[in-house]
């Protein structure tokens, strides 16, 4: 009885303790690999030098590439981003910008380099490791190449045995968006706005975005292209203002695309009605 006893209370135990452990995704050697593969890709296309650090969840370096002609300082600087990156779980431009506005303090924290390059790699809402990606052309260029080996993994693209998670949002849930216009996903390497006008806007300049724009109900004046009129900069990245000088005009209405690529002003400058239509912004 005694034994039975201790069986059934071991058991128990056992039960209790797997009931708290949760399936971890975990960045494999390959998958690290991969997402080199993905940057060395970008960069050689942009013909660009760089060097691609990857590091796991606890910031332990993994693998590292160094293109030719690439300064030796760079594999260091990769790997300081890759780990603020995983250890802040955020990419590290926005560290940058906080800094840039005037919280120098933060320079004082340990393991923390603050400069635009380094991505975490989230695989189905879990954190697997960085990517850190130093001495190409410029930081937004830095950036860019780490984006595209980080989504190699996030996107189901490389070996990592990871697959790509799927996002489903109901006709509800997107009619509401309608409504007043609201952002449906927000991701590292896109967004999907639900965007909806029933007068002129401001002239927009997005300096990392580019928009892809599809009409489904009204329809409006669109200018693109021109001189941007009392421009500001809002946010990093971002200009706004009061017209446009110059540019090509166009009438826009259900159905239609336009792809405003990242850099070019546009401007609603008619909206004679409701203006339903799908904004993806790709970076």
């Amino acid at each position: 009885m005694k034994n039975l006893a201790r069986l059934a209370v071991f058991l128990l135990w056992a039960g209790a303790v797997q009931a708290q452990l949760a399936e971890r995704k975990v960045l494999t050697l390959e998958g690290a690999k991969q997402a080199i593969r993905a940057a060395v890709s970008e960069a050689k296309k942009n013909k660009a030098g760089g060097v691609i650090a990857v590091v796991d969840e606890g910031g332990n370096l993994m693998a590292l590439e160094r293109l030719d002609n690439t300064f030796s300082a760079g594999a260091n600087i990769s790997i300081g981003k890759a780990r603020t990156a995983v250890l802040f779980k955020r990419p590290t431009k926005a560290f940058e910008d906080i800094i840039g506005k005037g919280r120098t303090a933060m320079v004082a924290l340990n393991d923390f380099t603050p400069l635009q390059g380094g991505i975490p790699i989230i695989v189905d809402g879990q954190l697997v490791g960085g990517i850190g990606v130093s001495g190409a052309s410029s930081a937004q260029q830095d950036e860019e190449f780490a984006i595209a080996g980080a989504n190699a993994l996030m996107l189901g693209k490389g070996g990592s045995g990871a697959a790509p998670s799927v996002t489903y949002l109901p006709s509800d849930k997107v009619a509401a968006a309608f409504v007043k216009g609201a952002p449906l996903v927000e991701d590292d390497g896109y967004k999907v706005h639900a965007s909806h006008r029933a007068e002129a806007g401001k002239v927009e300049v997005h300096a990392r975005d580019t928009d892809i724009i599809y009409v489904l109900e009204g329809s409006a004046t669109l200018v693109t292209g021109g001189t941007v009129v009392e421009g500001k900069t809002v946010e990093p990245d971002e200009i706004r203002g009061a017209s446009i000088r110059g540019g090509n005009s166009r009438e826009i209405k259900k159905g239609d695309l336009i792809i405003v690529p990242n850099g070019v002003p546009h401007w609603f400058q008619k909206v004679p009605g409701p203006l339903n239509y799908y904004v993806v912004k790709v970076h």
